[in-house]
Formats: C-alpha cells, sequence, structure tokens
C-alpha cells in the first residue's frame, strides 16, 4: 500500500507565537501519528516531531506554516494538527485569564 501523503497551511494564533510549550505540544501529537510529519516556515523545513526544531522556526503570532505528513495516516496527523493550531494550543484562553487576573487588581 503506498504512503499517503497531504499538506495543510496553519496560522499561529497564540500571542506568543510558536515557543517552547506549543512545540511541545505539537511534537507529542505528532509523535502519536506513524507518518512523518514537516513543519515549513520561510523555506525552512523541520522534523514536526521536534520540539527544539519546531522552536527554530520563529514563528509569531500570524505565521502561516505549511505541514506535510506523509504515511498512512497523514490525514488522520493533518486533522489533528490543524485542530490543534486553530484552538491557540490552548494558550490564547490561558493568555486571556492571565491578562484578566494581572489587570484585575
Amino acid at each position: 500500500m503506498a504512503n499517503k501523503s497531504g499538506t495543510r497551511v496553519v496560522t499561529v494564533t497564540n500571542p506568543e507565537g510558536l515557543h517552547l510549550r506549543p512545540a511541545n505540544a505539537l511534537a507529542s501529537l505528532a509523535k502519536d501519528f506513524n507518518s512523518t510529519i514537516q513543519v515549513s516556515h520561510r523555506g525552512e523545513t523541520v522534523d514536526g516531531k521536534s520540539i527544539m526544531s519546531l522552536a527554530t522556526l520563529g514563528a509569531g503570532q500570524g505565521v502561516r506554516l505549511t505541514i506535510l505528513a506523509t504515511g498512512d495516516d497523514a490525514d488522520d496527523a493533518l486533522d489533528a494538527i490543524e485542530a490543534l493550531f486553530a484552538a491557540g494550543f490552548g494558550l490564547n484562553e490561558e493568555s486571556a485569564q492571565d491578562t484578566n487576573h494581572t489587570t484585575g487588581r
């Protein structure tokens, strides 16, 4: 059976960008899949299962990244990664709560 492959373009929505915490979340999610996951930004392509490689992309808020998945579960991997980005890695709500907490004094 031939490997499937696909790409998705996602946007970094959390205010701090793709720093270590969201890079860890992305790498951990990517490792759940057998597919090879690659993330590209400005002509640089890195391993989507490597926290440090992801963090070196310097992807700030609003940056669009291309995700490439190759393998039998490529579609499922892309769906899950797209959902993670759409949810802002869960950090958008956390940042809003932190801001409300610190300004509510």
